[in-house]
């Protein structure tokens, strides 16, 4: 795992978030990596991602990016879970992206291996949790905000957008405007509205065709915006599915199975790369088509070795599928 700080000179807050880290890393440092990076110029800001001094990247990802954040010379702020404003983030909150537990029992899964710590706990491996991390810091909270996501998920995996009435009736219990909701959930990345104001994305689906199909029970295809996406559709809708893909290196195909949870993959030795651009911005534009699966660990690693700007790592079938389940297995609340 790399930490990367980004921050200005004689940035007044990166001695605290330092000795922060340092506190989160102790007795866990044996795979970590911490360097600085002084970044002086506005274009550097928007090259590196840095929306704000000091600014923390966990393999290339920005595990506190706030929706809407530019990039920015001036003092970083921070919010907590509880929604405070601090310099630096928490000791906990640190722990929290990292994988790093405070019970005694191990957080982290590496590449090719399987969970561990309490029976039947799920956890995510190092880049990978500080994706999963990062999407649930969109997921709505505020009741109408909820109310209309759901509605857009339900009307996507029924096989098409919603329609205007449909989110009419979703946000009127609230007396809120079914637009201004949109546009709320666009602003933090719950979902993308297009030019025309129609809705584009809404993680985990795409309303345009992507290389990602996936075929819902009841004969109905859908398409997800990446990889991890289309994996954590089944548990989403408590479905079956069958997932097609292709490799990007050579356009081999890739299918996924799941049937009552049981999940086949063809081929066998297919991986999942989770990765990300460097810069910042929505998932739609920063993630989404870095999360792909491959037909060998070897061709993902030759592709990982051509790309260096996109930090990231391979997950065999089975950490891909449990990264999945971590960020959309809630979403519905108990399916549909």
């Amino acid at each position: 795992m790399r930490l990367r700080i980004l921050h200005v000179p004689d940035c007044p807050n990166l001695a605290r978030l330092e000795h922060a880290i340092d506190e989160a890393l102790t007795g866990d440092r044996h795979d970590v990596e911490v360097v600085r990076h002084v970044v002086g110029t506005p274009e550097e800001a928007a090259a590196t991602g840095m929306t704000g001094s000091p600014t923390l990247l966990v393999d290339g990802i920005d595990p506190f990016a706030e929706p809407g954040a530019v990039p920015s010379l001036s003092c970083r702020l921070f919010r907590s879970a509880d929604g405070a404003v601090q310099d630096v983030p928490s000791v906990a909150e640190l722990r929290r992206v990292l994988g790093i537990v405070t019970d005694g029992l191990p957080s982290r899964i590496g590449s090719g291996s399987r969970p561990v710590g309490q029976p039947g706990a799920e956890v995510v491996p190092g880049p990978a949790a500080v994706l999963s991390t990062w999407r649930e810091r969109t997921t709505p909270t505020d009741p109408a905000e909820r109310a209309v996501h759901r509605a857009v998920l339900r009307a996507f995996a029924a096989g098409a957008p919603p329609s205007p009435a449909e989110l009419d009736r979703a946000a009127a219990p609230f007396g809120v405007p079914a637009d201004s909701v949109l546009t709320r959930l666009h602003a933090t990345d719950v979902i993308r509205l297009g030019p025309d104001g129609r809705i584009r994305v809404a993680y985990p689906f795409s309303a345009v065709p992507t290389r990602h199909r996936v075929r819902l029970a009841r004969a109905v295809d859908v398409y997800a915006m990446c990889a991890i996406d289309a994996l954590g559709m089944p548990a989403m809708l408590g479905v079956d599915t069958v997932f097609t893909t292709s490799d990007p290196t050579n356009g081999a195909p890739i299918t996924v199975a799941v049937t009552t949870g049981q999940s086949v993959w063809e081929p066998a030795a297919a991986v999942a790369f989770v990765g990300a651009r460097p810069g910042g911005g929505p998932s739609a534009d920063t993630c989404c088509d870095y999360l792909n699966l491959f037909v060998d660990r070897p061709t993902a690693t030759a592709w990982a070795a051509a790309n260096p700007l996109v930090s990231g790592e391979i997950l065999d079938g089975a950490d891909a599928e449990l990264l999945g389940r971590r960020i959309f297995g809630e979403l519905l609340g108990g399916h549909r």
